[in-house]
């Protein structure tokens, strides 16, 4: 029998300017080189409690419940949703995209009686629609998305919060592609749960979902609270809600690990939690409003960048994300030739886009560690070369020149 022998992972140094994920910070991965701590000892539960802190600030909240789901951005999507709705409870899902729709796809496996307000690709829902969706609908929980990149739109929320709280309605809101780079203002906005992830604007890997957890939310979560048989003690109470049907997702049994009560629920992913405190606090030494500027930057040079090629956006710009920009592809270019020249030949990456818009646009980005002006400038003459060589014609350097003209205004 042949063995086969494999070397070291040595991935090319690639500048990924797609949707996500996106490089992670230097600093971030010097942390996740840190040694191992045991889950208990001192110094790791100060760590947690750190992190804690910090994304209070991330999630611009008072939140105690603010912490880490181990797992991926959709893990907090999950654990969110698995804890908020019980089997036949009515969900409203604001449906705008890819996402929205991901939504619809965990809450049916769930068991939620679901209800959408539906809106097309590219456009974001008004509050009054939402109103009107709730006065319809009469749900317990309301579910949306505030940047959803398959479409590159941001969802305003102002005004959501305070909507749900007069209807009796939880609100949950997924903020994995805005979090670090625009202002996800959970307490202004009123929102119950907020979950995000590393992979894009906080600058870190995938696998870690930050979370934050109101205090009327966490105690819906608790009344379905039930201690697993091994840790349970003498005094355990359970909730007199129906049970969370998932144990590793279970928001009540991870709010009571990451509590003082440190009731054991499973081993944290020690490396993750190291990259996700340096990466929150990257962010809260740049500064809150600076990280939020310089995303703003990055995407009007991209924008203006992209025009001054001779190509169209998609979507309006009063709602267009500021970390991911959606840009037709011309008609007379293949896509995906261009997205593998500025791969082939500056190690460049740009994202294609799904559903509906699958071949129609590309997506690109510029978030976190990388909505800087050198990798904006680089990426916007990358797609220069890669549209000429294609026969896209445009004045040679308009591209890179009108960033340069943005940045400079």
């Amino acid at each position: 029998m042949t063995q086969t022998f494999y070397g070291q992972i040595n991935p090319p140094a690639r500048l990924l300017m797609g949707p996500g994920p996106v490089n992670a910070h230097p600093r971030v991965l010097r942390a996740m080189a840190a040694d191992m701590l045991g889950q208990f000892d001192p110094e790791m539960t100060e760590y947690m409690n750190q992190t804690m802190d910090l994304y209070r600030r991330v999630f611009m909240t008072k939140n105690r419940w603010t912490m880490l789901v181990d797992g991926t951005a959709r893990a907090g999507i999950e654990a969110a949703l698995v804890s908020l709705v019980e089997p036949g409870m009515k969900l409203l899902i604001v449906r705008a995209g890819r996402f929205g729709l991901l939504l619809s796809e965990i809450a049916t496996r769930i068991g939620a009686e679901i209800a959408t307000l539906d809106i097309p690709w590219g456009e974001v829902a008004t509050l009054e629609q939402i109103e009107g969706a709730i006065k319809t609908h009469r749900p317990q929980v309301l579910a949306c998305i505030h940047g959803d990149t398959s479409t590159t739109m941001a969802q305003p929320l102002d005004g959501v919060g305070a909507l749900c709280r007069e209807h009796d309605v939880l609100s949950y809101v997924d903020a994995t592609a805005t979090l670090g780079g625009m202002a996800v203002a959970t307490d202004h906005w009123g929102i119950d749960v907020v979950s995000g992830g590393l992979q894009k604007c906080m600058g870190g890997p995938p696998g870690s979902a930050p979370i934050t957890i109101s205090d009327r939310a966490a105690a819906h979560i608790f009344a379905r609270r039930h201690v697993e048989a091994g840790i349970r003690g003498a005094d355990t109470t359970d909730g007199v809600r129906a049970r969370i049907p998932s144990n590793y997702l279970d928001l009540a049994m991870i709010m009571d690990y990451w509590s003082e009560k440190r009731l054991n629920h499973h081993t944290e992913a020690t490396s993750m939690l190291y990259a996700a405190r340096e990466a929150a606090r990257i962010m809260v030494e740049e500064g809150l409003e600076a990280r939020f500027a310089r995303h703003a930057s990055a995407s009007k040079a991209m924008c203006a960048g992209l025009r001054a090629m001779g190509l169209d956006l998609f979507g309006s710009d009063a709602h267009r994300m500021t970390n991911v920009t959606g840009v037709y592809i011309p008609a007379s270019v293949d896509g995906e030739r261009v997205r593998a020249r500025m791969r082939d030949d500056f190690e460049i990456e740009i994202g294609t886009a799904f559903g509906p818009l699958q071949g129609r646009i590309w997506r690109i980005g510029a978030m976190g560690y990388n909505a800087e002006k050198s990798k904006v400038l680089l990426t916007l003459g990358a797609l220069e070369a890669a549209l000429r060589a294609e026969g896209h014609h445009f004045v040679a350097g308009a591209g890179v020149d009108a960033a340069l003209a943005a940045y400079g205004a």
